[in-house]
């Protein structure tokens, strides 16, 4: 072992602790990390080693970097105080547990930067806090938590304390998008209000909506459904890239790029959504042959993230859209369906594979907003279980 990372946090209040953590042997990268904290310490941050008492480092060594620039001697003496004495009573735990092999205690050197509030005052939660909070870190790096199949099955679960949990991707199906095409703002405010709390329930700002107030809109949306995913409908047809690049400026999740636009506008529309994180979904409105289009866009090298198959207002008698749904699944991407769509045509939408049905006026002209929207509700999955113990040992 070259040199292992953990990282833990433990605690609540001001007294939070959050310890980040490197351990390594002497002739690592770690040791010349270590000689630099020690030998080249930053204003605020000074370094210093871990002791059990005056006189007494542990083994292995630890030095203590603070996170948090120190201001004046309040906060220096919980640094040099608890928060040290509980760093280094955590290592040699650690040690005595087997977590750090005893026989290789000589050989490891660990750099822990810790955290300490500027309005923290409580010594005892300080100390205790910063204790469990790095013994568990040096377990995980020891460990070697977390391996990559829990970052992946976490990633869209997971629930940051300060951000709460952001839909980046769709990846659960499926899915309700809501179709916002209102173009009043004050009603748009009391429709998504309106709206459950859903993990399963995305938002679509409509055309009709951007076009009066701007791709800035979806801010708005944000300040009432903070970590919902965002579709900003564009209907692309030209300039792909500025487009995308718009939507991404806005904080939308996703763009739509007309399957009207020509090739060359939607390959630099779904390049530049790659560039910027987002997503982009192809919208088949209009388009007499959607496979066939798919086709022409994966031969330039590209792959819309969502095909959308997606029937008219004014054409709703025709064909149901999801129909062909199968023949575009084929091709790995997700398939939405719009137009017209009701309640009771949602069982057979979804028995064609369909990942995201998208409506508007049904909910959004109804008269009971919520309840229109919970007729589709019961046809999607339950939402993410957040209530676990996060700690994971």
């Amino acid at each position: 072992m070259e040199f292992r990372i953990g990282e833990a946090l433990i605690g609540e209040g001001y007294e939070v602790a959050h310890v980040d953590l490197l351990i390594g042997t002497k002739n690592s990268s770690v040791a010349l990390a270590f000689a630099n904290a020690l030998a080249n310490p930053s204003a605020g941050h000074t370094a210093l080693l871990a002791v059990l008492r005056p006189n007494l480092i542990t083994k292995p060594p630890v030095v203590i970097i603070p996170k948090v620039t120190i201001k004046n001697m309040e906060q220096a003496e919980l640094i040099f105080g608890p928060a040290q004495a509980a760093v280094a009573k955590a290592v040699a735990d650690a040690v005595e547990d087997g977590i750090i092999p005893k026989d290789k205690a000589e050989d490891y050197l660990i750099i822990a930067s810790i955290f300490i509030h500027p309005l923290a005052k409580d010594k005892n939660k300080i100390y205790y806090y910063n204790y469990g909070a790095t013994k568990l870190a040096i377990k995980r790096a020891m460990d070697n938590f977390p391996d990559v199949n829990t970052v992946l099955y976490e990633k869209d679960r997971s629930v940051h304390p300060l951000v709460g949990r952001k839909l980046t991707r769709l990846w659960d199906p499926p899915y309700l998008q809501i179709a916002i095409d209102i173009p009043d703002l004050e009603e748009v405010i009391s429709v998504v209000k309106q709206i459950p709390e859903s993990d399963h329930i995305t938002f679509e700002v409509g055309t009709p909506l951007l076009k009066k107030y701007g791709s800035e809109v979806v801010l708005k949306l944000r300040e009432i459904k903070p970590n919902s995913f965002i579709v900003l409908d564009m209907k692309t047809l030209d300039v792909g890239n500025l487009e995308a690049r718009i939507a991404a400026n806005a904080t939308a999740n996703a763009v739509v790029i007309s399957g009207l636009a020509p090739i060359q506008t939607i390959v630099k529309g779904i390049r530049e959504a790659e560039k910027t994180g987002i997503w982009s979904y192809l919208d088949m409105l209009n388009v007499e042959d959607p496979v066939s289009k798919l086709e022409k866009v994966l031969n330039a090298g590209v792959k819309p993230n969502v095909v959308e198959l997606h029937r008219a207002i004014d054409v709703e008698s025709s064909e149901p859209p999801w129909k062909i749904a199968k023949e575009i699944k084929k091709y790995k991407v997700l398939v939405a369906v719009a137009g017209g769509i009701r309640p009771e045509d949602v069982p057979e939408i979804l028995s064609y594979g369909v990942d995201i049905i998208v409506v508007g006026r049904a909910v959004t002209k109804a008269k009971d907003v919520e309840g229109a929207a919970r007729k589709f509700m019961q046809f999607l999955k339950a939402d993410t279980d957040q209530f676990r113990i996060m700690t994971d040992f």
